[in-house]
């Protein structure tokens, strides 16, 4: 088991179908503890209940650091130690350029980049002190290529702002044993696309993805615990494409 011992958080895990809680439960069947973190704590308390009687649910809203600093709290308190923090929560909107309202980009902002500088403060320390720690961020491929298909130009700009922050991050943090990273998914089947996504859509989509499929959420969940394990003890600062090919570049 590449977590036994370990304890991993992780944001925006609680819909049944989304990617958080697809890597809670891979998380979990190689030993992890893992606390669940959600807008809704009674959604949080039943995925976590769903793993195990080990693993908690907490409210969070990671756009309120005096909230990140309580999950935080709470999380310690429970397991006594942090080993893992997935920044996985996020929103997306898809408009275009000229329809963006400030309301629209402080929102896209606010959950996708504020908050993972929020959460990640909240438990930088504990991690410091025990100077060891990974920190995975959530970011897309629509950061790298300029756009995507159910993302406005403000998503991509937010994602885009993730890439840098976790970077930056991963500099000043390294000489504290903690390493910090970058998820880039692609199109990946989960309820941001439900309903959106016409078969015709599908098959164009397909025709720009050399493995010829679309991403599911344990496709992510798979790089999440990679980047978790000590497999990538030597890994940080670094961008992992999880996308089927989409963005091929050198």
């Amino acid at each position: 088991m590449l977590l036994a011992g370990k304890v991993a958080v992780i944001s925006g895990a609680a819909n049944p179908r989304g990617i958080g809680l697809a890597t809670a439960r891979l998380f979990a069947t190689h030993g992890a503890r893992v606390a669940i973190l959600d807008l809704d704590e009674t959604a949080a308390r039943d995925a976590a209940a769903g793993l195990g009687a080990e693993h908690r649910g907490f409210a969070c809203d990671v756009t309120d650091p005096a909230a990140c600093k309580e999950a935080a709290r709470r999380a310690l308190a429970a397991f006594g130690q942090v080993d893992v923090l997935i920044n996985n929560a996020g929103i997306t909107q898809p408009v275009k350029l000229m329809d963006i309202t400030p309301d629209d980009l402080h929102r896209i902002l606010e959950v996708n980049l504020s908050g993972v500088l929020y959460l990640s403060q909240a438990f930088i320390p504990h991690m410091r002190e025990r100077r060891q720690g990974s920190i995975a961020c959530m970011s897309s491929v629509s950061a790298q290529r300029g756009g995507g298909i159910f993302g406005g130009p403000h998503y991509s700009a937010a994602k885009a702002g993730v890439l840098g922050l976790a970077k930056a991050m991963a500099r000043e943090l390294g000489p504290d044993g903690i390493r910090v990273n970058c998820v880039t998914p692609g199109l990946i089947q989960t309820d941001i696309t439900g309903g959106k996504l016409t078969d015709a859509m599908r098959q164009e989509i397909l025709k720009g993805i050399p493995l010829n499929r679309l991403g599911t959420a344990d496709d992510i969940a798979g790089i999440y615990l990679f980047l978790a394990s000590d497999l990538s003890a030597y890994v940080t600062g670094a961008v992992i494409d999880a996308n089927g090919g989409m963005l091929i570049h050198g």
